[in-house]
């Protein structure tokens, strides 16, 4: 392995005293004003986050007032951003947000997909059930969406075409959250039907710690209202995903047990194929001469998802972020063992990762 490629080596993968695989993974951690902190790898490389973008889109919803015009939750928000698990109480709660948005499943774009949950997937084998668009894991921000672009004025038709004036919409919010000029976003097509953005990985850590800033912020300020408006709506998109984990993933899932862990003082999603964003609120973190929120972004090259949690879970002990015994509610997370067929231990993933102080 050359060197430029060797320094990117995050985690390796051993079956017995052998090394079988050696993952590369790249990662920015920025301060409120988006100064890039520490990076690994390639701190700049061009990503493409997936659903880890799924905060900025439900603000984009948000913002369209249809949570105010269709009487949404805020933990009909967190299935916005959710990557869920299609539990009963995703898919319910999917239904339910169609019908406050007086839309049906056959307006949704998405289609169904066998369950990320492997109990859900059993339980649906068993019954011979073919999951419909109501079961993506994506269903909430679909509908959501719908009712975004009724609240617009518009049509629903069309509503996931990248020129509709929705998704227009979005891509201006996703420009202006992440600080670049919306030339400078490349879109494509995700999983579930949508426009998926791609851009640098540091930019994808800004996000998250304008949703961690945004929380302190308006926890600060007494009366709220001073806050400005889209301060107040990513506060509240904060709060929804924290106070809504199981609604974020899933039984079992990181993201559920990140943000459960931590009581509020980190908001965390993933996005397919290896990539990861995360906000820390102040005082929950213990980054040197950093008393504000911090951002991180994590993309892992071969998007194994075991590599990706364990890297995440081993930055949280690297930057002392939240308690011991907080960060021990992860340690399954941390060094997953592999196992055989018959449970068998034959394996393990190491992760090595120096973090690389930026100059200031």
């Amino acid at each position: 392995m050359n060197t430029d490629l060797a320094s990117q080596v995050a985690a390796t993968t051993y079956r017995g005293p052998a090394v079988e695989n050696r993952h590369l993974a790249h990662v920015a951690i920025v301060d409120a004003t988006g100064r890039l902190l520490y990076a690994f790898g390639d701190p700049h490389r061009l990503t493409l986050p997936r659903s880890a973008v799924k905060p900025a889109q439900a603000l984009a919803v948000l913002e369209t007032g249809a949570l105010e015009r269709f009487g949404f939750d805020e933990a009909d928000l967190a299935l916005m951003c959710a990557s869920h698990s299609s539990e009963d109480r995703h898919v319910e709660r999917a239904r339910t947000m169609l019908a406050k948005a007086h839309v049906t499943e056959g307006d949704l774009r998405c289609g169904g997909h066998p369950a990320i949950s492997d109990d859900v997937q059993r339980a649906w084998i068993k019954r011979d059930f073919t999951p419909t668009p109501v079961c993506s894991n994506c269903s909430g921000k679909h509908a959501g969406m719908l009712a975004a672009a009724l609240a617009m004025g518009g049509q629903m038709q069309d509503y996931e075409q990248p020129e509709h004036p929705l998704q227009r919409h979005v891509k201006r919010t996703l420009a202006e959250l992440v600080d670049l000029d919306e030339t400078d976003i490349a879109w494509g097509t995700d999983g579930c039907n949508l426009p998926t953005p791609s851009f640098a990985l540091d930019r994808l850590a800004r996000l998250f710690v304008k949703l961690a800033d945004a929380a302190d912020a308006t926890q600060r300020r007494v009366p709220a209202a001073q806050a400005s408006p889209r301060e107040a709506a990513l506060a509240r998109i904060y709060r929804a995903m924290t106070v809504h984990p199981e609604l974020v993933a899933g039984n079992g899932r990181f993201c559920t047990a990140l943000m459960s862990a931590f009581g509020g003082n980190v908001v965390g999603k993933v996005g397919a194929e290896g990539s990861y964003g995360l906000g820390v609120r102040a005082g929950a973190h213990g980054v040197d001469g950093v008393e504000g929120p911090i951002g991180l972004a994590v993309k892992v090259e071969d998007g194994n998802g075991a590599v990706l949690t364990a890297v995440v879970t081993e930055l949280l002990h690297q930057l002392q972020i939240g308690t011991p015994s907080q960060r021990a509610q992860l340690d399954k997370f941390r060094a997953p063992t592999i196992k055989n067929t018959v449970g068998l231990e034959v394996g393990r993933i190491d992760i090595t990762i120096p973090l690389t102080r930026q100059a200031t």
